[in-house]
């Protein structure tokens, strides 16, 4: 399917709740202060494109291509990534709400969660390897069967890896978070 191709233009204050995004290739656009809130953009490919304080809570991204995509200051509660094209899958979160989102299954190499609230987030079976979660609050996500090797945790917050089901080869945490890595064994650290 032959998509139209749109090129270096910004969506500022626009709300695609009522009126939806065209289904369209878009390359090197920025979305400022845009509501995507309960929308369909499936099958939409984003390539160098910026989300800065959107709302993608809920949103419909079932083979939506996301490649070299930032989002800043945006709320994407409950998104299934998990969905989207994986194919040359590359993006960034900074300062975002990714609370109940899912990366299940994915390969989210290289990705920069920074200062993001990732509560809840399922990271089932996700190949991360070198991500890193500066000051990003991990309470209650799901690390089960996650390659995390080379993943960054030192000022990561609340997380909970259980070093027996995900692989944690050159990990870096702080000695003071370790408490996040014994939780599943039930033992007291004072």
């Amino acid at each position: 399917m032959n998509l139209p191709f749109i090129d270096n233009k910004t969506y500022t204050n626009t709300d695609f709740t009522s009126a939806p995004l065209q289904k369209a290739e878009y390359d090197s656009c920025r979305f400022l202060n845009c509501n995507f809130e309960n929308s369909d953009i499936s099958n939409i490919t984003f390539i160098e494109c910026d989300f800065v304080d959107c709302n993608l809570s809920n949103t419909n991204i079932t083979h939506s291509t996301f490649k070299d995509v930032t989002f800043k200051g945006s709320k994407l509660m409950g998104v299934k990534f998990h969905t989207c094209n994986d194919f040359l899958l590359a993006f960034q979160f900074n300062n975002c709400l990714l609370n109940y989102s899912s990366f299940f299954g994915l390969n989210i190499n290289n990705t920069v969660f920074e200062g993001c609230q990732l509560e809840g987030v399922d990271f089932t079976d996700v190949i991360a390897l070198k991500c890193n979660f500066k000051n990003s609050d991990l309470r209650q996500a799901i690390f089960d069967n996650t390659n995390l090797e080379q993943a960054d945790f030192t000022t990561a917050l609340n997380f909970q890896i259980n070093p027996a089901n995900n692989h944690l080869k050159k990990a870096k945490f702080l000695k003071e978070n370790l408490s996040g890595l014994l939780s599943a064994y039930d033992i007291i650290i004072n």
